[in-house]
């Protein structure tokens, strides 16, 4: 997206952007008065007064003695230069002191498309465009569960089918932001803010019914979809204090995440958000109140030209740093997701339902999810610190295999220290999520998050967050995990979908580094290991009588290149590997020969 304007475009907007260029003249003008109307000699006069050492005299001056300590004196009028050159505003002195020239095109220097200088005729008014190409190449393989009618290879009977995929996905967002307000001192008075996608992907598999419902489709699939990512409404109300303590409300399609690591709700939602800072911004708060908006599902962008679902979040949450220690920052919060989707019954654009799941007794379902949690970032003494609490309670109306209300009473912990030595640091990452050991009871014991999107143990360059596992039983419609998520849920859908309560839970612990090779290259390799905390759930959908809980071990290498040592050219590689445990094999038999599944991923990020 770099280098994107050409000579063609300047003319409608030049006049918009550019208008301070027309400075420059006067200023090389100014610049070479003094040499041509005084000539050689008058440039090495000495002020009067005074003298450049070294220049007329190597004879020191005399010392000069404070009779008043303390005090400085005034310099006297003859010392100012004679010629001023005025400065409308702080913004535009170093482009008038000639260091800078300025184009509206350059997305590395001063720039007023960036929001570095105000609009033109203004001096609050801050206009900013975004724009950013997204592309992602991703091979990869994982189970696929087949029937006879769906396979790619008629006469074969397998269980599993071929498991290669590919995955391309291109995607462009263009953002925009009107700002009113010296924002290098104190919040905005307002922002005005939108932000559009545009995603083409091509999905390409190796059997049948995987990314179509009907048996007749291809194995091949590619869509096009728009949709909004941001649109909202930012008001400052007060200032609370002299150094900007501040509350601001901010209504419409907005960011936002309910924690440091994204384990519970990270998403761009339809809302209402309170929020402010104390105390000189050492505590922050937050208020919300968020109705969710459908997805689309093979994009997974918001689409708002359907109703938004049955589905509320209402969330609070406080910061405090230097708690309890300094440098570590603590955030207590209490979110409520209210889902009354119970008689909704949704299918997905490729023909798979989603709401209710097909999974239990098929019923849809009603359930109240409350979340007390306790979050930590920052450091202890050497020792970096990320650390995640959640105690889980609330009713779920239909329990998927009883049909009678239950308790949900779940929790989640999950804590990854690290340490610096030098230009590495290692890591270490722990996560352990309830799960049920009884579906057949009156209480739900599986942990389920809103909407997941967890930057952890390695993050989507491991293979189990970053790949989906179909539900051999449930088909393609009932996912082990979902994508870009690391709990083991059961889920339709991470975007469609409901919670599920009812599940085998997940265990992790990994090890892993990051080589800063460069100030432009990064390094960054991860061992996790993987577990079902209980698999009773799997035993009951499965009729099986026993279920080891391995799942196996996740190894992945990536590589994140900056060749300008910014965020406007990023390029990334990763590889990883998932060598298949007891458990993991019990659910998916595959033949030796394919028995570790690997996912590749290329992602190159250009932003202006």
């Amino acid at each position: 997206m770099l280098g994107l304007a050409t000579p063609a475009m300047a003319g409608p907007f030049s006049k918009w952007f550019d208008c301070y260029d027309r400075l420059a003249p006067a200023n090389d003008a100014m610049a070479a008065e003094p040499e041509a109307s005084q000539g050689g000699e008058a440039l090495n006069a000495p002020i009067e007064g005074r003298r450049r050492p070294g220049l007329f005299s190597r004879d020191l001056e005399d010392r000069v003695r404070q009779q008043n300590p303390g005090a400085v004196a005034l310099p006297e009028d003859s010392n100012y230069p004679r010629d001023h050159l005025p400065v409308p505003d702080r913004w535009r002195l170093v482009e008038t002191l000639g260091l800078v020239k300025s184009n509206w095109r350059d997305p590395y220097n001063q720039n007023t498309l960036k929001g570095d200088r105000p609009l033109c005729g203004t001096t609050d008014k801050f206009f900013q465009l975004t724009m950013i190409s997204d592309t992602v190449a991703e091979p990869r393989s994982f189970p696929t569960p087949v029937g006879n009618q769906t396979t790619e290879r008629p006469g074969n009977n397998d269980v599993f089918g071929r498991q290669h995929s590919t995955v391309f996905a291109q995607t462009f967002i263009v953002g925009a932001a009107l700002t009113k307000g010296s924002t290098a001192f104190k919040p905005p008075d307002y922002e005005l803010r939108a932000a559009v996608a545009v995603q083409y992907n091509l999905v390409d598999v190796s059997e049948r019914r995987v990314l179509l419902v009907e048996p007749s489709r291809p194995s091949v699939r590619s869509r096009v979809f728009v949709g909004v990512q941001e649109l909202f409404y930012d008001k400052h109300l007060r200032n609370t204090s002299d150094r900007y303590d501040f509350d601001s409300v901010r209504v419409g399609i907005q960011p936002f995440s309910s924690d440091f690591r994204g384990f519970l709700f990270q998403d761009n939602q339809l809302g209402v958000r309170l929020f402010g800072t104390r105390d000189n911004n050492r505590l922050q708060y937050n208020l919300a109140a968020f109705w969710r908006l459908e997805k689309d599902t093979n994009s997974g962008l918001n689409d708002i030209s359907r109703t938004p679902r049955r589905d509320v979040v209402l969330t609070a949450n406080v910061y405090r740093q230097d708690l309890p220690l300094p440098g570590l920052t603590s955030q207590l919060s209490a979110t409520w997701n209210i889902n009354r989707e119970r008689g909704d019954v949704q299918v997905d654009t490729n023909g798979f339902p989603v709401r209710p799941a097909l999974i239990g007794e098929l019923r849809g379902r009603n359930y109240d999810a409350i979340y007390l949690s306790y979050n930590a970032d920052g450091r202890i003494g050497r020792i970096n610190l990320t650390a995640s609490a959640t105690y889980l309670l609330g009713t779920n109306r239909n329990n998927i295999f009883t049909g009678r209300p239950s308790n949900i009473r779940a929790f989640f912990v999950a804590a990854e220290p690290s340490i610096d030595f030098n230009w590495i640091r290692v890591r270490l990452s722990g996560l352990y999520a309830s799960g049920d050991g009884n579906p057949f009871d009156n209480t739900d014991s599986g942990y389920d998050t809103i909407f997941e999107n967890p930057q952890f143990a390695g993050s989507d360059t491991s293979y189990w967050i970053r790949q989906t596992i179909p539900f051999a039983g449930g088909g393609r419609a009932i996912a082990v995990n979902g994508r870009n998520g690391i709990l083991n849920t059961l889920r339709s859908s991470k975007e469609q979908g409901q919670s599920n309560f009812t599940n085998p839970g997940t265990m992790l612990l990994g090890a892993g580094a990051d080589f800063e090779v460069l100030p432009e290259l990064r390094v960054t390799a991860n061992a996790n290991y993987l577990w079902f905390a209980n698999t009773a759930t799997l035993q009951a959908l499965r009729v099986e009588g026993s279920i080891p809980r391995e799942i196996g071990a996740d190894l992945s290498l990536a590589t994140i290149y900056r060749p300008n040592m910014n965020q406007n050219l990023v390029f990334r590689l990763s590889g990883a590997i998932l060598q298949p445990g007891k458990g993991f094999k019990d659910l998916f038999a595959n033949s030796p020969r394919n028995e570790r599944y690997y996912s590749v991923l290329f992602n190159a990020v250009l932003a202006y």
